[in-house]
């Protein structure tokens, strides 16, 4: 595998320096080679508008902006050039509010603290074998957050529309970046 995540590029945002370490190191196992890093969400989303990076780790609590906020930002933001891209959160709070909140901010995958290897190894495995297509409506931009179709279910909650509004599911094939191509079976 370390062959093929050499080429992807990982944003991580954390206040604490110790944290970007870690994750680091663990990635580096991974064969990921290029690294970007930023201490807020406002120094991360300059990174991400100027260098695109084709996957972003980002931990919930910071100060001014956390790590919802800062989805929000990526998934909506006008001079985003991908919007698609995937974001992994990291968390030591880990109570269903908080990973409804990050589900509900356009995040991809929620792993908790302490990270582990093996946690954050089937986070990347998840974006890139199982990509979930994007659902815009006028209220939320990012990962389809059911993680199944269930195809027996006919009742009344039946995604047709939400509420009224309109529901379109967005090819994930608009993005860019070298995850598209990966293969971790």
């Amino acid at each position: 595998m370390s062959t093929k995540l050499e080429k992807v590029s990982v944003l991580i945002v954390d206040d604490n320096a110790h944290m970007i370490n870690i994750v680091k190191t663990i990635l580096r196992g991974f064969g990921v080679k290029m690294f970007y890093e930023a201490t807020d969400a406002a120094e991360a989303f300059d990174v991400v508008k100027s260098d695109g990076p084709d996957v972003i780790i980002v931990d919930y609590q910071m100060d001014l902006l956390d790590g919802t906020d800062f989805a929000r930002l990526v998934r909506t933001g006008d001079d985003i050039a991908d919007p698609f891209v995937p974001i992994i959160m990291l968390s030591a709070h880990s109570e269903r509010k908080r990973v409804i909140a990050a589900r509900d901010a356009g995040i991809t995958e929620f792993c908790c603290k302490p990270v582990t290897a093996e946690d954050l190894y089937k986070k990347f495995c998840a974006i890139i074998n199982s990509p979930r297509q994007f659902v815009r409506t006028s209220t939320y931009f990012g990962p389809d957050r059911r993680r199944h179709n269930d195809e027996v279910y006919n009742g009344p909650f039946r995604r047709k529309s939400d509420e009224g509004r309109e529901v379109s599911n967005v090819d994930r094939n608009e993005a860019k970046g070298a995850l598209k191509t990966m293969d971790f079976t």
